[in-house]
């Protein structure tokens, strides 16, 4: 029966709320965790104090409060599916909150950081690097997350106008802008490529299959390749790039809407978090710059 439930729910965030797969697949293991649990009852008939229950157990075997709560909202949207499609009588974790866990501020690079991974040493070496340079280019340009970037089709740019239309999160479609710099890589590197190879495969960084893009794996193992050959002294992941474009966006124009539009966050309070990345920003030039920073010893 649980399954029954479960693959509906799941089929449900799939099609009216258009989760990806990842996101899918991290609430089927959240879900998992109650089901699991409760093996021998039925979902529908469990209590708030059972909800509260299990997650004092998983707080005690080491769950941490930023997990805690994506599990509490999993189970919290599992709930409501159940209220609306199943005519459950309550959602058992109404009211409940998990621990609060401190705000990890999201780790970005600077921007002299940002150009020597895309001029690292051998980028126009082959036809390999000159695409990783191409990705680098756009993940900082343009604020693409990885999912969006690896699945992004030819037919989604426009280098005239210099401009992206971007499927983001629930199939919500964007323009973002490609940065000069962006735009003179790509066009470098696409009139290297074959008629027929461009013909063959939609996608803008085909993956090794016909048909299919270049995995989100690979993206992330060439942009540690890449920081590697920059010789940076931290693992870096395309999300800082992300990262990067948001502070460093906000940083310049202090338009804090605008870049919220271009990063396709849906509330307000995801871009807000950059504004404590920008204040720690000024802060740091305050301390550095300001004759009245510093205390002088007595």
């Amino acid at each position: 029966m649980h399954h029954q439930l479960i693959d509906g729910w799941l089929n449900y965030l799939a099609a009216e709320r258009g989760l990806l797969p990842l996101t899918q697949n991290a609430y089927a293991r959240d879900i998992g965790l109650l089901s699991k649990a409760h093996s021998a009852q039925a979902l529908s008939d469990l209590s708030s104090q059972d909800i509260r229950r299990l997650l004092a157990t998983l707080h005690k075997g080491g769950l941490s409060g930023r997990s805690l709560a994506r599990v509490l909202s999993a189970w919290r949207s599992f709930y409501a599916y159940l209220v609306r499609r199943h005519n459950a009588i309550h959602n058992p974790c109404d009211g409940i909150r998990a621990p609060r866990a401190g705000q990890l501020l999201p780790h970005s690079l600077s921007v002299e950081q940002v150009m020597h991974l895309i001029d690292a040493p051998g980028q126009e070496a082959d036809a390999l690097s000159q695409r990783d340079t191409v990705m680098c280019e756009l993940f900082y340009s343009s604020g693409l997350r990885l999912s969006e970037l690896a699945s992004l089709r030819q037919n989604q740019l426009d280098l005239k106008q210099g401009e992206i239309r971007v499927l983001g999160k629930g199939n919500k479609t964007r323009i973002v802008p490609i940065g000069k710099a962006a735009v003179a890589a790509l066009t470098s590197w696409l009139s290297q490529q074959s008629a027929n190879a461009l013909q063959a495969n939609d996608y803008l960084f085909p993956g090794r299959k016909p048909g299919q893009h270049l995995s989100q794996r690979a993206i992330e193992l060439r942009v540690a390749h890449r920081a590697r050959e920059a010789q940076l002294d931290e693992h870096v992941h395309p999300h800082m790039l992300r990262h990067a474009f948001a502070s460093h966006l906000l940083q310049s124009s202090g338009d804090l809407r605008a870049v919220q539009e271009m990063l396709g966050h849906e509330h307000i309070r995801s871009t807000q978090i950059y504004t404590r990345l920008d204040f720690q920003h000024l802060a740091k030039v305050y301390d550095q710059a300001h004759p009245r920073a510093k205390k002088k010893a007595d």
